[in-house]
């Protein structure tokens, strides 16, 4: 009999063994699940972003670009225009004008998924775009 309980605890420590592995395992595919599902939506968030300071800055470029042709300087119309997108869009961002071009830079936050269980709870994506008025 005691070769049979032997033999019966050497399975039983066989099991654990198993167990941690899988558990181990699974812990590392959650981890990477994670971390290709959140990368996605920081890429998306970024994508958004970059998108919105382009449509902004061509929005305050053109605005600056009929304020030029009336004669007047392009400025708080320009700066208007871009923000007006931004506003539109629900993109947190900041316009400015520099020696003539109008400079948008934006931030797009998106919340994680599985990145939330180790204390990431939001990703964020950064874009900028610069818009000038080309005479031809």
């Amino acid at each position: 009999m005691s070769a049979r309980v032997a033999r019966r605890r050497r399975h039983d420590q066989r099991g654990l063994s198993l167990s941690a592995f899988v558990v181990v395992s699974v812990l590392g595919l959650i981890l990477i699940a994670g971390l290709v599902i959140d990368g996605g939506q920081q890429l998306a968030a970024t994508r958004r972003a970059e998108s919105t300071a382009a449509a902004a800055a061509r929005a305050g470029a053109n605005a600056a670009a009929g304020e030029q042709l009336g004669g007047g300087a392009a400025g708080p119309r320009a700066i208007a225009a871009a923000q007006a997108v931004l506003d539109a869009s629900g993109v947190a961002g900041q316009v400015r004008l520099i020696d003539g071009r109008v400079r948008v830079d934006t931030s797009v936050t998106a919340p994680t998924i599985f990145l939330s269980i180790l204390g990431y709870d939001a990703v964020t994506g950064h874009g900028s775009a610069t818009a000038e008025v080309v005479r031809s």
